[in-house]
């Protein structure tokens, strides 16, 4: 019999039999696993698979190319503090999905669970916006995808870096970019080397910028491109920024 203990990421729950499920999870020493849960939508069970949780996890199977089964108990639930902010709600979804149809299963990646673990704690702060771009960045790194967003790919000036190579995932400076920039991609301010401010119009460049990449580079082969949850949150993102772009100024109550 083979087994281990872990701690991980509740990634997403498909439902199997009557009352079972196929749970993914995101660990953080044996990577993304799939294993079965008996009784998973039972009343003991069924907030622990919210996704996002963080849950003690245990594994077991005859041997250890079967799919096995799951034990969990619940450690932290990651959307109980914002359950009634739906844009923090996509982003967590979205999260979970990209990891969920991106990783090999059962490879390695404690740096990456302890990023993830990082952000659900950044949800509560008004940054969350900008840490989920840099937790993107850093999926892509782990995918073997790196953006170089140090120095400019063109020799320029690497303080005024303002675009970023769609080939090659390389930060291009204002003045050897300007020229091409209909063909580049923007670099949100706080990504720049001197930092910057990372409000709505940022952050959407930043979905924009990864966005790009994960769907060219990283999804790429997979028959159904990049997951539908990313999409849905880069959607209402930029619903959100269109709203208050357009909202109407207060009137001055003198």
């Amino acid at each position: 019999m083979e087994q281990w203990q872990d701690q991980g990421i509740v990634l997403a729950a498909r439902r199997y039999a009557e009352n079972g499920a196929i749970v993914s999870v995101l660990t953080e020493n044996y990577g993304r696993r799939a294993g079965f849960l008996h009784g998973a939508f039972s009343s003991r069970n069924r907030g622990t698979l919210e996704i996002g949780n963080v849950v003690d996890v245990h594994w077991q199977a005859r041997t250890e190319e079967n799919l096995g089964t799951f034990k969990f108990e619940l450690k932290k639930s990651a959307a109980a503090p914002f359950l009634g902010d739906s844009l923090k709600l996509a982003a967590l979804q979205a999260a979970c999905a990209l990891c969920d149809q991106s990783l090999p299963e059962r490879e390695g990646h404690p740096g990456l669970y302890r990023g993830f673990v990082a952000l659900l704690d950044t949800f509560r702060e008004d940054i969350w916006g900008a840490a989920y771009i840099i937790w993107e960045i850093a999926l892509l790194k782990e995918l073997g995808f790196s953006l170089d967003l140090s120095r400019c790919a063109a020799g320029g000036d690497s303080r005024t870096l303002a675009y970023v190579s769609p080939k090659t995932g390389r930060a291009v400076s204002y003045a050897a970019g300007e020229t091409y920039k209909a063909r580049l991609l923007d670099l949100p301010a706080f990504l720049k080397p001197n930092g910057g401010p990372a409000d709505d119009t940022e952050i959407l460049t930043g979905l924009r910028l990864t966005g790009y990449f994960l769907e060219h580079w990283a999804f790429t082969h997979h028959s159904e491109g990049i997951p539908e949850a990313r999409r849905m949150l880069h959607l209402r993102f930029a619903e959100r920024f269109e709203k208050t772009e357009h909202r109407a100024p207060l009137k001055d109550a003198g």
